[in-house]
């Protein structure tokens, strides 16, 4: 028997004083897996239940106080569970027919429920889960984004104001690995980074790890987002059909043999050929901002977007279970202008997409071993044109290209030698093959820049888990991976520990040392459309090593009553990450170089819930500083990513169907590289990024509403409206150089806004 058994943090002092205490408590047509958060968050108890007890079950409640065992009770009405309270904390839910169990198995510890809305849920690890169907209304987001909730976590910031470009405690984004299903996912997201690459509706469950991540996690420095598609067996037929200010959507979960086999099927696709929406137009401003499409006057601009997904889960008995899965993402600009001056015509086509496919194994093979294997492919491609035309014959055609293949297998085992000590044991093999090319035709022919590298990854694993109710709880493991074709091997010891010190007070700290082989890196090939300036290559073991990366934390969480305040302080050190010198910097030394980068930061988050509202502000403090050899005069500078300080802040409400959520940001401006203008053009006198940009804020608010079309129908709706920067406050968030490719190319100075105020809208349908 599989229960799945959540551990919420105490939110009142005195555990029996909450359940014994009468509340108000009012359900209208919830799912019972709502129901039961509510009353975890309410009474103070842990709700212990398979889900094939409780999934697609709804109920309504009346509205009047009452104590715990008379909600219980009235549930046991109503749905012919049976429940029985364990030790005053954990609700095992259980069908009538069923033996009332008397002992818990410990299996996923949550020390903060609710962290930031409900669906959000901090584990004793460090990690954060979230789960979009149970997620709460986030400010400026009416559906639940997969990347954009993550944002709002104490850490993470995005100051590009993208989906997926987000730092995370100082690192750049390549360092952040996104995983669907199993498949590497390295699409930067639709509408050049503006929307998540991931539809959002058909995400089931997802991990976000940002330190002391498992052994089983390699490739990346900064984080781990692990998104998983349904993986349980639907009995019931669902769909869903969804729109919003960019794209429409629909979701299929089909049960196809009972208990045993179901398909899960989704697609969304943009619609902005047949309608500009205002959301689309704000979106399409700060994205085409200073490049010719927003530049130039005239020309027509085709722009499109699409994503599809499909899942097979089967399950023929207790001990096994398979799943097949796929994803598409792809994105297409087509963009046409005319130089009547000159009788030129002028075709910029971009194409991206990012394609993959796994399928999974889950054997158990009795109660104490289990086993996971796993394989996977994904395919990534960049092909960019800039075609010349005169008097309707092509003249010249600059490409852009960069592919990557990516496939590895894997198994992993699982022995739980008692409730308290777990094993896990691993093999992973990676094959990576990543090439790009910027060739320029004109009469010949002109290879400007290319580069295929393959490597290969071995990779071994061993992690141990020990959990104490009196003592230390701590997870201590080593991952070994051998790179064959640079012949290197590197070890990369993890260790995470936790404490309770009292009721109320709990120690956290981890420590772990990680390396990457494939990360992003700006060219200086002239892209006349400057919308993918950054391509992804391999590091060759020479003039690119091996990142390297060590980070340690150390944070302690307070509860009591309602309130909660989660600290964290940290130090990263980051080796070998490459560098562009530009060449007005140095016009010695335009090629790149091998530095390092240091990291101190502390995170803060306080959260109150009282009366139907939660309330939560977070800090982050953060001090990033670069050193490369042959710049700056070999002495450090503040990094890209050097945000020093961040405040996020909201308030949600929520009563039956309703949601509303007003959230602020603030934060300081990044480093930028100041210009001074000279008789010869700009100068840049001195040092890299000593300026700072202003101080950027905004406010965001968002609204939902569900409902029920009638009582004896299962058709059911929800519809949202949301509003970013409401006071359409002007941010400057970049400063930057471009036209560097010869010492006689002018300089030129880029400065991108923040998107103005944008509405969106979303209607969705559910049967």
């Amino acid at each position: 028997m599989r229960l799945i058994y959540v551990f919420v943090l105490m939110l009142q002092p005195i555990l029996a004083f909450s359940q014994e205490e009468a509340f108000y408590l009012e359900f209208k047509d919830e799912s019972l897996v709502k129901v039961f958060s509510e009353i975890e968050n309410t009474y103070d108890v842990l709700f212990s239940y398979k889900d094939i007890d409780v999934d697609k079950k709804q109920i309504s409640i009346v509205g009047k106080k009452r104590t715990l065992k008379e909600i219980l009770e009235l549930i046991k009405q109503k749905t012919n569970l049976n429940f029985n309270v364990l030790s005053n904390r954990y609700v095992v839910v259980l069908k009538s027919s069923e033996e009332i169990m008397t002992s818990v198995r410990e299996l996923d510890m949550v020390v903060i429920k609710s962290y930031l809305t409900s669906g959000i849920e901090k584990n004793k690890d460090g990690s954060f889960k979230l789960v979009p169907s149970e997620l709460g209304i986030l400010p400026g987001l009416t559906e639940p984004d997969v990347l954009e909730s993550i944002q709002l976590l104490p850490g993470v910031l995005s100051p590009n104001e993208t989906a997926s470009g987000f730092f995370v405690r100082g690192g750049s984004s390549d360092q952040n690995r996104l995983i669907w299903d199993g498949i590497n996912i390295y699409h930067k997201g639709h509408l050049f980074g503006m929307i998540s690459p991931l539809d959002p509706n058909v995400a089931s469950k997802i991990n976000f790890i940002n330190k002391g991540s498992h052994s089983r996690y390699g490739e990346r420095l900064s984080s781990v987002i692990e998104i998983f598609s349904n993986e349980s067996i639907d009995n019931t037929l669902n769909v869903e059909l969804g729109a919003n200010g960019t794209n429409v959507d629909a979701l299929l979960e089909l049960p196809i043999l009972k208990d045993k086999l179901s398909l899960q099927a989704s697609v969304r696709r943009s619609y902005m050929e047949l309608f500009e929406t205002p959301t689309y137009n704000q979106l399409a401003e700060k994205v085409f901002e200073s490049t010719k499409i927003s530049e130039g006057d005239s020309g027509e601009n085709d722009f499109s977007f699409m994503d599809y997904t499909l899942r097979l889960n089967y399950k023929p008995n207790r001990s096994n279970s398979f799943y097949v899965s796929l994803i598409n993402i792809d994105n297409q600009l087509d963009y046409n202008s005319e130089e009547t001056t000159s009788n030129r015509m002028f075709n910029d086509n971009l194409v991206i997409t990012n394609s993959g496919y796994s399928a999974g194994w889950d054997i158990k093979w009795n109660d104490k071993l289990s086993q996971k294997s796993q394989a996977f492919f994904s395919d990534y491609s960049l092909n960019y044109n800039f075609i010349t035309k005169e008097n309707n014959e092509q003249v010249s055609d600059f490409e852009k290209r960069n592919t990557i293949y990516d496939s590895g297998i894997s198994t992993e085992l699982n022995y739980r030698k008692s409730d308290v000590l777990i094993y896990n044991f691993g093999y992973q093999y990676n094959l990576k093959d990543v090439a790009y090319a910027f060739i320029n035709t004109a009469d010949l022919s002109f290879v400007l820049d290319t580069e295929e590298r393959i490597i290969q990854t071995h990779s071994l694993y061993g992690n141990v888990d020990y959990k104490s109710k009196t003592s230390f709880n701590f997870s201590l493991g080593l991952r070994g991976s051998y790179y064959k074709e640079i012949d290197a091997v590197r070890l990369e010891p993890r260790l995470i520990i936790h404490k309770d010190i009292s009721d109320y007070l709990k120690l956290q700290a981890t420590t772990e040392i990680k390396n990457q082989i494939i990360n992003e890196v700006d060219e200086t090939v002239f892209s006349d459309l400057s919308l993918e300036n950054k391509v992804w290559r391999l590091i060759d073991g020479n003039d690119f090593p091996i990142l390297n990366s060590h980070h340690t934390s150390l944070g302690f969480i307070y509860t009591k009553g309602s309130f909660s305040v989660d600290t964290d302080v940290y130090y990263k050190t980051l080796k070998n990450v490459s560098a562009l010198s530009l060449g007005f910097l140095n016009p010695e030394n335009s090629e790149f170089n091998v530095g390092n980068q240091n990291v101190l930061g502390l995170d803060v988050f306080l959260k109150k819930r009282f009366n139907g509202f939660n309330t939560w502000v977070s800090y982050s403090f953060n001090r990033a500083r670069s050193k490369f050899k042959n710049l700056n005069e070999n002495k450090s500078f503040n990094s890209k990513s050097n945000v020093t300080h961040a405040i996020s802040t909201a308030v949600s409400y929520k009563k039956d169907g309703f949601q509303a959520s007003l959230g602020w940001k603030w934060q300081t401006g990044r480093p930028y590289t100041i210009a001074e203008e000279s008789d010869d053009g700009l100068d840049f006198n001195n040092g890299i990024n000593t300026g700072k940009l202003p101080v950027y804020h905004r406010l965001d608010l968002s609204s939902t509403y569900s409902f029920n079309f009638s009582k004896k129908s299962n058709l059911k709706g929800k519809v949202g409206v949301s509003l970013r920067n409401i006071y359409n406050r002007h941010n400057l968030i970049t400063k930057e150089y471009r036209g560097n490719n010869s010492l006689s190319d002018s300089v030129e100075l880029i400065e991108c806004y923040s998107i103005g105020i944008t509405p969106n809208i979303m209607f969705r349908l559910y049967w």
